[in-house]
């Protein structure tokens, strides 16, 4: 069920979400957190809510939407709740704000946050530099951005890792879970010897390729090379470098990767792709800091660079890898890698 409420103010939102729940009980009580969706009033704000409904299903909240309209239209709020089979496991109130309001998005959602529940602020699209410092971030708990989501990913990403808050976290490094689990367990079979070196290869504006080199630099404590390459989208190849010989991990086709290690067997997993709802439920099962991702960040800085050939290779991992950073990188929007 959708209700629409143009013109409105917070006030009467209120007194229609009592009023929809002591007629039908649609909306439930049982919630455990207020997830707050920062966005632009655009053809991609849809996507966003039916990801935070999908993630409802798992974590029961109230999503609050604020969708900046028009800056130059008349000061208004249009709002919008939705309940039942239109809001998942949550009741979503989507607040449009038109005019000189839509810089006044924490004086919108304020008077809607649950009460004794944590609070988490989530931007699908362009986000603040400072997460924390910003008007909505400074409600919550945890701070969502996507770095993939930004016209320049790379230069965003690092200058949030200047900007870094406890509470602070990024769907990029999220997208990297499946291939931090497979690495690790790679570590965990025999021969059990010290990394020496390693190369992460990876799209020039792949933020989830820049987080995997620089949680991998601060973590193994050895030289990481970042490999920056055209050949496919997203992360492409990683290589840890022992004395015995490498263990490599491949995925060119941005769904299945090879596993390569001296002594075991080669061994393909899967490396899909995640999508925004798998990444935002993974997030909000934890509300604690992520203090690996802060270590991750910290890791940037020990990264070195290079480039690879356009063209692939037959080995296709990192080994080829070889030249320098190019001067520049791209500025296209894109969908998001990992």
């Amino acid at each position: 069920m959708i209700i629409d409420l143009p013109s409105t103010t917070t006030s009467q939102l209120n007194k229609k979400l009592v009023e929809i729940r002591e007629r039908g009980g649609a909306v439930a009580l049982g919630r455990v957190l207020t997830l707050v969706i920062a966005a632009e009033d655009d053809e991609q704000l849809e996507d966003a809510i039916d990801a935070a409904n999908e993630a409802s299903r798992e974590h029961p909240s109230r999503v609050i939407v604020v969708a900046k309209g028009t800056r130059s239209a008349a000061p208004r709020i249009d709002g919008q709740i939705r309940v039942g089979g239109d809001a998942g496991a949550s009741d979503v109130i989507v607040l449009r704000l038109y005019g000189p309001l839509a810089n006044q998005g924490r004086s919108a959602v304020v008077p809607l946050l649950l009460p004794d529940t944590p609070t988490v602020t989530w931007w699908p699209g362009k986000g603040p530099k400072a997460p924390a410092q910003d008007q909505l971030g400074q409600l919550a708990q945890r701070r969502i951005t996507d770095a993939a989501a930004e016209n320049n990913p790379i230069r965003a990403l690092r200058t949030r890792s200047k900007n870094y808050a406890a509470g602070d976290t990024d769907l990029a490094w999220t997208r990297l879970t499946n291939w931090r689990a497979q690495l690790v367990a790679a570590l965990d079979l025999p021969p059990y010897e010290p990394i020496t070196s390693a190369s992460v290869t990876g799209e020039a504006d792949s933020p989830s390729t820049e987080l995997l080199a620089g949680w991998l630099a601060e973590y193994l404590n050895v030289p990481v090379k970042r490999v920056k390459t055209t050949a496919a989208q997203g992360i492409v190849a990683v290589r840890l470098d022992r004395p015995s010989g490498p263990i490599e991990l491949r995925r060119p086709d941005g769904k299945t990767g090879t596993l390569i290690q001296p002594g075991q067997p080669t061994r393909r997993v899967d490396l899909h792709r995640r999508d925004n709802r798998d990444c935002l439920i993974e997030e909000l099962r934890k509300l604690d800091p992520d203090e690996v991702y802060e270590a991750a960040l910290r890791g940037l800085t020990k990264l070195s660079s290079g480039r690879k050939p356009t063209q692939r290779s037959k080995r296709g991992g990192a080994a080829a890898a070889n030249g320098q950073e190019p001067a520049a990188e791209s500025t296209a929007t894109k969908e998001p890698e990992a």
